[in-house]
């Protein structure tokens, strides 16, 4: 295959796996959007965390509540767990990498705040971790997965979501996630601005 054939399969399998993860997701990013609203409504705040290029995404995630999406507004209270270079060397050194999120969360979360955990796999010890904290604080959990969820799928409940993209390839999961952190951003303006034009 020549660069310009690679070139065109990528486009094309993005766009196949973005319409087919648009039938999978469109309900349960619906809830995400209900869930951050209510949290964000009720003076709570998003905590978000991901290994890797899911630690980009959980910045960027924050970045938009925090400063703005599309529209000036207040800001919205959150937190990137992955971001505090202070806090992951020091919990990392002194506990050990699997506990760098889940030690914030201990410290930081409340009820009624909301987890956004990012991992492609579902099976990073990190963010699984975060999870369980999360649940003990009567935290709600949206879970950005992909290849089948992994063992994230087995940690969730009733109260949370689960946005699994339906494929196995990393760097696609990562384009729908960060489609999916979009859809997000724009549904929580448009539930507390209204609709934009």
């Amino acid at each position: 295959m020549d660069i310009s054939s690679r070139i065109s399969f990528h486009f094309d399998d993005s766009a196949r796996v973005l319409a087919q993860s648009h039938q999978v997701l469109a309900e349960p990013l619906a809830v995400a959007i209900d869930m951050l609203v209510n949290a964000i409504s009720n003076n709570g705040k998003v905590l978000a965390c991901g290994n890797g290029g899911s630690a980009a995404d959980a910045q960027h995630f924050i970045a938009e509540l925090v400063g703005r999406f599309e529209r000036d507004r207040i800001p919205f209270a959150g937190i990137t767990l992955n971001a505090d270079t202070s806090i992951l060397t020091a919990v990392g050194n002194d506990y050990g990498f699997d506990n760098i999120f889940e030690r914030q969360v201990q410290a930081l979360g409340q009820p009624g705040d909301v987890l956004v955990a990012f991992t492609t796999s579902g099976n990073s010890a990190n963010v699984i971790k975060a999870i369980r904290a999360a649940h003990e604080r009567e935290m709600h959990v949206i879970a950005l997965t992909g290849k089948k969820g992994g063992s994230v799928t087995g940690l969730l409940t009733d109260q949370d979501v689960h946005l699994c993209v339906p494929h196995d390839r990393t760097m696609r999961i990562q384009e729908v996630h960060s489609l999916a952190l979009h859809v997000l951003c724009d549904g929580i303006d448009a539930m507390l601005l209204g609709d934009s034009e």
